[in-house]
């Protein structure tokens, strides 16, 4: 029984580690990276604590060396998803009633676990399984996953100090039940923080997880399992199972126990996950909760006014660190006629220093796309954009699958603002740009605002106040996240709260308290200490 009203420690934002040349936490990563490079793992589902082997299995392989195999994963069937359901659902009670601090500090340990020992090894599994550069790793990996872990504890906890008022004579307040039945996780391969985030911020607030992972990162999921194993995080809490899309639509999504879904994905699967709960909302025990986090066309708009070298490497950062794969990744431009010329010479000088190649060469600015699904549908992209009238390619567009699935980072000038390639969702090292005329900025804003169906993250770049006071206001609605010269990538948890709009999703903010509220059925408790003994009020009394 608790004794006390405990305070959770003060979050703070892990440091991001350089990795410089002759540093010791470079030869540290350098060492684990090669020791699971020369390592085969047998990745497994957990169900109830327990590694389950199946019939089917799939090679993991390194996006830059596709030959090369990192381990085998099994591969999770109907039956397997049917007793993920059954442990989540048989873990519920017990998680449920668990004192929060108790909760709490199963993930304020995994923190502090890869914070410290674990770190090289959750960063060189995401370095070898999806093609990240050590920097994008460790603030991925590392440095966010860390954060989440953290800041959620304490964003908790805020939510619980919030209590209503209490009239004389009555004590109101309010309690946070988890939802009931389990929640489901469907989680992306572009972001480890982000698959873990998914399945432990419902876990931490009581919830019971199914978690499948992305078919390209079932290797980092591995690792996070066991960090949380390490952590101390009880069997059947979160039960890992990498399965094909369509068993888990015939077997998790009807079940009547589904109290919500934590999606980060595209737009096209999210709607068909929504429209397949709405379409059997009869089944269900309790109207699922949808949180998602889907799509972005994501914008750099730069004004006459802005500095030239800020919005150059705005660009070169937002739109090809790791290779353009984030849902936040700048993928169109709006540059002033006046600073073109400039802004062009300035672009290729920056991209003819960039390096592309396997991650493990620390000189390499960017790497592979995830997979040849991805690099197809890219360099499909690429070829209908030079092949439409109006479009110039003003940098890259050249490719190569070997030894992995390599795009160059190019750049497409376009005369119609309207192009595909400026509207739709490429999710790769390409970044279209429209060149306006300095005399129709205001136009051009409406243009941004009106072009794209999504609304993640955008960013503005100019020195005149006037010109970032407009470009707030009418921009209000393009972004959910909306940078002043920076470039639209890279929110920090507790300082930039993260989610979109419109065909981004349903903007319920990761890094906030906003998210975790999600995940609580709130109860509220009347006490009154002098309950009236009589029906009859003073207007019932004659005079």
């Amino acid at each position: 029984m608790a004794t006390g009203i405990y305070r959770t420690p003060p979050p703070r934002n892990e440091p991001v580690r350089e990795y410089a040349p002759d540093s010791l936490e470079r030869t540290h990563l350098k060492n684990r990276l090669e020791e699971l490079y020369r390592t085969e793992l047998e990745v497994l589902p957990i169900i109830g604590g327990r590694r389950v082997r199946t019939s089917r299995t799939a090679a993991l392989t390194c996006p830059h060396e596709h030959a090369h195999r990192l381990g085998l994963a099994h591969l999770a069937g109907r039956t397997e998803l049917e007793w993920a359901v059954a442990a989540a659902l048989g873990a519920g009670h017990e998680w449920a009633r668990m004192p929060f601090e108790h909760r709490a500090a199963v993930f304020l340990k995994a923190a502090e676990l890869l914070a410290g020992p674990l770190r090289d090894t959750l960063n060189a599994a995401s370095m070898l399984a999806l093609s990240k550069s050590a920097h994008q790793a460790e603030i991925d990996a590392a440095c966010e996953l860390v954060d989440y872990l953290r800041f959620n504890v304490h964003f908790a906890r805020q939510l619980m100090e919030l209590q209503p008022e209490s009239a004389p004579g009555v004590w109101n307040r309010v309690e946070l039940r988890p939802l009931g039945g389990f929640v489901l996780a469907v989680t992306p391969f572009n972001f480890t923080s982000i698959a873990a985030n998914l399945p432990t911020a419902p876990a931490l607030m009581g919830n019971t997880v199914v978690w499948k992972p992305a078919a390209s990162a079932v290797y980092p999921a591995h690792f996070i399992m066991e960090l949380l194993h390490q952590a101390g995080l009880p069997e059947g809490v979160i039960n890992l199972v990498p399965a094909p899309a369509a068993e888990l639509g015939e077997v998790v999504l009807p079940h009547p126990e589904l109290a919500g879904l934590h999606f980060t994905g595209s737009t096209e699967v999210f709607n068909h996950l929504w429209q397949a709960i709405a379409g059997q909302l009869g089944r269900y025990r309790r109207y699922p909760r949808l949180v998602g986090e889907t799509g972005g066309k994501d914008f750099v708009f730069v004004h006459p006014s802005a500095h030239l070298d800020e919005a150059v490497t705005a660009l070169t950062r937002g739109a090809f660190e790791y290779q353009g794969q984030k849902c936040s990744a700048a993928s169109r431009a709006y540059l002033p006629e006046s600073l073109w010329p400039e802004l062009r010479e300035a672009m290729l000088a920056q991209l003819a220093r960039v390096r592309l190649g396997d991650p493990r060469d620390f000189s390499n600015f960017m790497n592979a796309v995830i997979d040849r699904r991805a690099f197809e549908r890219i360099r499909a992209a690429i070829a209908e954009a030079r092949a439409t009238p109006g479009t110039e390619l003003v940098a890259g567009g050249g490719s190569r699958d070997e030894p992995g699935y390599f795009i160059e980072p190019t750049v497409l000038r376009v005369d119609d603002p309207r192009a595909r390639v400026m509207r739709e969702e490429i999710f790769g090292p390409v970044l279209s740009v429209f060149v306006y005329p300095d005399r129709e900025f205001e136009a051009t804003l409406e243009l941004c605002d009106q072009t794209s169906p999504y609304a993640l993250t955008g960013s503005f770049f100019a020195t005149d106040r006037r010109a970032i006071a407009l470009a707030c206001d009418r921009l209000a609605e393009a972004a959910g996240n909306f940078y002043v010269n920076d470039k639209p990538t890279g929110a920090v948890v507790g300082q930039q709260p993260f989610g979109g709009g419109r065909a981004s999703g349903t903007n319920d903010k990761s890094g906030s308290p906003l998210n975790l509220q999600r995940w609580v059925s709130v109860r509220t408790i009347k006490e009154n200490f002098l309950p009236p003994t009589d029906f009859s009020y003073g207007f019932n009394k004659q005079a």
